[in-house]
C-alpha cells in the first residue's frame, strides 16, 4: 500500500515565473492568486511573473507570501483532479505554513 505526500519547496527557491504555468491555464489558481491578493493588498501575480520585481520577491516577506500562493494553487488544482496527499504520510505541516503579512 503505497502513499502519497507532497512537498513543497521553502524560501530560497523562489524565482521570477514560478506558477505562472498553473495561473495562466488553470482557473482554480488564479482563484488562488486573486484571494492572495484581496486578503493581503498585494498584486502576488505580479510579484511572481514580472522580472522588474525580483528584488521585491526575494525579501522574506514577499518571499513567504508568494511561496505560499504558488504552492496553494497547485494544491488547489491538484485537489480539482482529484489527487489528494494522504495525510499520514509526512509529518503535519501546519506549524510550518508561513504566515501571511497584510
Amino acid at each position: 500500500m503505497s502513499k502519497l505526500a507532497f512537498v513543497f519547496p521553502g524560501q530560497g527557491a523562489q524565482y521570477t515565473g514560478m506558477g505562472k504555468d498553473f495561473y495562466e491555464t488553470q482557473e482554480r489558481a488564479r482563484k488562488v492568486f486573486q484571494t492572495a491578493r484581496e486578503v493581503t493588498g498585494v498584486d502576488v501575480a505580479a510579484l511572481c511573473f514580472e522580472e522588474s520585481r525580483k528584488e521585491e520577491l526575494n525579501r522574506t516577506e514577499f518571499t513567504q507570501l508568494a511561496m505560499l500562493t504558488v504552492e496553494l494553487a497547485i494544491l488547489e488544482v491538484l485537489r480539482e483532479k482529484g489527487i489528494s496527499a494522504d495525510p499520514s504520510a509526512s509529518p503535519p505541516t501546519a506549524a510550518r505554513i508561513p504566515t501571511v503579512p497584510r
